[in-house]
């Protein structure tokens, strides 16, 4: 089974290119982030001729994500639990079955985080969006244990917007003040990676220069100046399943494309 993240930065400026990767990729389930669309107004046409069921959790004009599949999704739901205030759209989950068993799904879009608002003693002014960004990943830890207790192979995959080592990031000291790069942030999702997480991408392939996002200006593309923020996280169960990991950077000089590329994993499923 081919599973993937992609975020697209828009279904309706980014449809073209997802539809391109879709038929050339051929994935058996991707999640999806930055739809920035409601679930009445996504182009469903777009991922349903192609053969995929279609899950949406969207939001007008901003965040939403999304899981396509060409197996059914089940036991769908939307939403991170811990804030019923939290009207942000960015956690969708499913599980899909095959023969050889079933998987549980987790598509998310963590919170960005800047800026980075700090009180004097260092930590986050409450209800600046570094805050939020550190109380949804405590609330997302939460959720996984959760999950882990399932006792089932398990996939959480997205946009992290997190640079977790300095060689994720072509120039790592732009980025020492960033909400994707500071040392709150990483010791956050290390403490989601020791809850018994496998980083898929990292067991395949080492060292710097493997970047998922590159900025639109100043030919940061070309330059690969990037930074690596979309992962794909497998629990016990999933990750001694794994075969192979890779990131479709090629994707990024399609016509009109999303700022992120594809992550993919191959599991045998």
């Amino acid at each position: 089974m081919k599973i993937a993240s992609f975020n697209i930065n828009g279904i309706k400026a980014r449809g073209p290119a997802l539809a391109r990767w879709l038929d050339d990729a051929q994935p058996d389930l991707a999640v999806l982030q930055e739809i920035k669309s409601t679930d009445e107004t996504f182009p469903r046409a777009l991922i349903e001729d192609r053969g995929y069921n279609l899950e949406t959790h969207g939001q007008k004009g901003f965040n939403g994500v999304a899981i396509v599949s060409k197996l059914p999704l089940e036991d769908v739901t939307r939403g991170l639990p811990g804030d019923e205030s939290d009207a942000q759209a960015r956690w969708i989950e499913a599980t899909v079955s095959t023969g050889a068993g079933a998987l549980r799904v987790v598509g998310l879009y963590l919170p960005n985080g800047n800026p980075v608002e700090l009180q004097a003693d260092g930590s986050p002014v409450a209800g600046g969006k570094y805050a939020y960004k550190l109380d949804w990943m405590a609330r997302m830890e939460a959720r996984l244990r959760e999950l882990l207790a399932l006792e089932m192979p398990l996939a959480v995959m997205g946009d992290y917007n997190i640079i977790p080592q300095d060689e994720d990031a072509a120039r790592p000291d732009a980025w020492r003040d960033d909400a994707l790069f500071r040392l709150q942030s990483r010791k956050a999702y290390r403490r989601i990676l020791h809850l018994g997480f496998t980083e898929a991408f990292r067991t395949r392939t080492n060292g710097p220069g493997h970047y998922t996002f590159w900025d639109y200006q100043a030919g940061a593309f070309e330059r690969n100046d990037g930074i690596r923020i979309d992962h794909i996280l497998l629990n016990a169960y999933a990750a001694d399943l794994l075969r192979e990991c890779r990131i479709d950077s090629d994707v990024r000089a399609g016509e009109k494309p999303s700022d992120h590329v594809p992550i993919w994993a191959e599991i045998a499923l």
